[in-house]
């Protein structure tokens, strides 16, 4: 038999851990103040911002992804940096550059660095597949060492640092599709739809009458990164660890035991970073939920999000038209929890 991890047993665990969701319910409450509706949109951002993560938001134009990002920065107070992507834009112009510069006493010339847009807390990287490979890649060390490098010195980015990500999925000439190395570093691939006639009618109302649009400070900087660590600290029972790493695997053509749809749909599975992050997501949920205990249905909840831009379809699929939500659907059904103990 298999022992489960003990639950958050420090009275400053139990008392941060009350201040997460807290600080969650004041920031959903802040942010109701500008955006409506799209309530699954904004549980998945918070659980970014919680486990430290980085996402990938698709979207047709005018659905409010910069405005949500935007705002979650203006509500969190946390310095904010917004890079149009553009087929002419250098990866120099997202990192910084070295300038020559005079000292105004010694008339002495000096090369001094001058960051780029890189360096904030909330980084949104807006319509990110217009620039070719080698600019995106400038984002790569970024996002996953909180840091950049360039003409050989490291420069640290303050903290917390969230990269977010936006695709619009329906323009389609002169873009750039990510690949997949880049993709696999975005916790979540965010869908950002079309609202429902009342929710879409509050809008219009909304923004079309005088807007004087005031936030609380919820929660600070120094508080989000706190969260981070005490999502870290959840433990998870082997179970639901299991469960994970048994979706991912399932999801790969060409192994043992693999389904009859996936060796016919697919070419790629998710890799090991997708259970590390269906795990993280669901640990922040169950403490947004205030839970201390992980479950299987945490991990089902976050299945979509996490694997939809980590599973890569074949030629059979597309002619089918087989959408990668469809074979998450089918994943889910397919792979059954595993029994305590195991």
């Amino acid at each position: 038999m298999t022992t489960q991890p003990a639950a958050l047993e420090s009275a400053d665990d139990i008392a941060l851990a009350d201040r997460l969701r807290a600080g969650r319910d004041r920031v959903v409450s802040e942010l109701k103040k500008l955006i409506v509706g799209q309530d699954e949109v904004v549980g998945q951002v918070v659980l970014t911002l919680f486990v430290g993560g980085n996402s990938l938001i698709i979207g047709v134009p005018g659905l409010a992804k910069t405005l949500l990002i935007r705002t979650f920065a203006d509500v969190l107070d946390l310095e904010f940096s917004r890079i149009q992507f553009t087929p002419d834009l250098m990866p120099s112009d997202i990192t910084g550059t070295d300038l020559v510069q005079e000292d105004p006493e010694t008339g002495q010339r000096r090369m001094v660095f001058m960051p780029g847009p890189i360096f904030a807390n909330i980084v949104l990287a807006d319509e990110i597949n217009r620039t070719p490979p080698k600019t995106q890649s400038a984002l790569l060390e970024a996002m996953q060492e909180h840091r950049v490098t360039v003409q050989g010195r490291t420069y640290d980015l303050e903290e917390p640092f969230f990269v977010f990500a936006t695709q619009n999925p329906i323009e389609l000439e002169g873009t750039y599709p990510l690949p997949e190395a880049q993709l696999d570093r975005f916790m979540f691939n965010i869908v950002i739809d079309y609202s429902p006639e009342d929710e879409e009618l509050e809008v219009v109302r909304s923004t079309t009458g005088v807007q004087d649009h005031r936030f609380e400070h919820a929660i600070t900087g120094k508080d989000i990164v706190a969260f981070q660590e005490l999502v870290r600290r959840l433990p998870v029972p082997d179970a639901v660890l299991r469960y994970a790493v048994n979706l991912v695997r399932t999801s790969r053509p060409n192994a043992n035991g693999t389904l009859d749809f996936i060796e016919k749909w697919v070419s790629y599975g998710a890799s090991v970073r997708a259970a590390q992050y269906l795990v993280l997501g669901a640990k922040a949920r169950a403490l947004v939920d205030s839970r201390v205990h992980v479950t299987f249905e945490d991990i089902r909840a976050l299945a979509h999000p996490v694997l939809r831009h980590r599973i890569l379809k074949n030629f059979h699929a597309e002619s089918e038209q087989i959408s990668t939500d469809h074979l998450i659907d089918r994943l889910l059904e397919a792979v059954p929890e595993p029994k305590s103990g195991m």
